[in-house]
């Protein structure tokens, strides 16, 4: 499974360990990823996601995941999080 957040799409990033010689060897730092279930309002029902703990509190920052979902771009989303999100719109619509 790769360790992409489901909401945010941040993923690995790639560095240096960098030794008190100066030596510089490659290194890859992950994303904190926690399975979480956040509870859509508007849909009343709870969805699982493997989401980073900055993703959460982006999440919380918001206004829950009915908001998240409605102001973020389609690419950052996985295909998960886009189908909540095609029944919220179909939900807000009628």
């Amino acid at each position: 499974m790769s360790r992409i957040c489901e909401l945010t799409g941040k993923g690995r990033q790639v560095g240096h360990n960098v030794s008190h010689a100066n030596n510089k060897t490659k290194r890859v730092f992950l994303p904190n990823l926690q399975n979480v279930t956040l509870m859509s309002e508007k849909l009343d029902r709870s969805f699982k996601f493997r989401v980073s703990t900055h993703g959460l509190r982006s999440v919380e920052h918001v206004g829950g995941l009915d908001n998240w979902l409605l102001k973020t771009s389609d690419t950052k989303l996985s295909a998960n999080a886009l189908k909540v999100k095609r029944e919220l719109v179909k939900a807000q619509a009628a």
